[in-house]
């Protein structure tokens, strides 16, 4: 009885885990270029009380053998990079990835961060920079007193000098993409890391080694579909409740066994 009571407390921890995912992907519902995250278990080690196969006194053979299992275990939360709706904003320096591919982020440690949160700004000096005024690699600068900023599908930016007529291109967007995009690292602000487990990063330029192309004046928004997570947490809410019972019913049994009298 004391077995089944930690067996069911792991499961309750599964599901309170279970439900912070849940929460957090509602609360980035409206976080641009956000990726839902989804919660995988695995099952714990068994206690073996007779091996399968193993032959009795009349020399036949068990067909199964005995296993109590000893509960669940949280394997990995894992970053599903489905495409999220695009929204225009007739913004140029809104940039929205049809695709596979990352933007390139600056950091101030010199290490390079990598997003799809695309809702881009100028800063003080003409920089092209993040909401939180992290540098977009290649650096691009916009010249004072230009006009018509203009992208194209294929990443080059350009704008129409004081002047003159005709565009001039001020950089060029590179993207990155991974093979095990799941296995990057979250470091908040919408802004991911490389670990080994993702790979190194694969730089090309857009339309390129299947990388995507930049939608100019959209931005992408998250990936989370309400409904779906409603049903999650109704999910988890129900096995909490039911795991809960098997404690309740373990004390109930132990409560009974002590209240023996010879």
């Amino acid at each position: 009885m004391i077995r089944c009571m930690l067996t069911a407390a792991t499961g309750m921890e599964a599901q309170q885990l279970y439900m912070d995912t849940i929460s957090n992907n509602l609360s980035n519902v409206n976080t641009t270029g956000f990726k839902r995250s989804r919660i995988e278990f695995q099952d714990l080690m068994y206690q073996t009380l007779r091996e399968p196969g193993v032959r009795n006194f009349e020399g036949s053979m068990a067909p199964a053998g005995i296993e109590t299992g000893l509960g669940v275990r949280p394997a990995g939360t894992q970053r599903v990079f489905q495409q999220g709706n695009f929204v225009g904003t007739e913004n140029q320096l809104d940039w929205a990835i049809e695709g596979e591919g990352f933007f390139q982020i600056e950091m101030p440690d010199g290490s390079t961060a990598y997003t799809r949160d695309g809702a881009f700004k100028p800063s003080s000096d003409g920089s092209i920079v993040t909401s939180s005024g992290f540098y977009v690699y290649p650096q691009m600068t916009i010249p004072e007193n230009s006009t018509d900023l203009a992208v194209s599908k294929d990443g080059k930016v350009t704008v129409v000098l004081p002047g003159e007529t005709e565009s001039t291109e001020i950089g060029q967007i590179e993207l990155v993409r991974f093979i095990n995009p799941s296995g990057l690292r979250s470091l908040g602000g919408n802004l991911f890391a490389e670990s080994d487990a993702s790979g190194a990063p694969v730089v090309s330029l857009p339309t390129e080694e299947g990388t995507g192309t930049i939608l100019a004046g959209y931005t992408e928004s998250s990936n989370v579909q309400i409904v779906d997570e409603m049903v999650n947490m109704i999910s988890a809410q129900r096995a909490f409740e039911i795991i809960s019972k098997a404690i309740q019913v373990g004390e109930d049994m132990m409560q009974v066994a002590n209240n023996l009298k010879r």
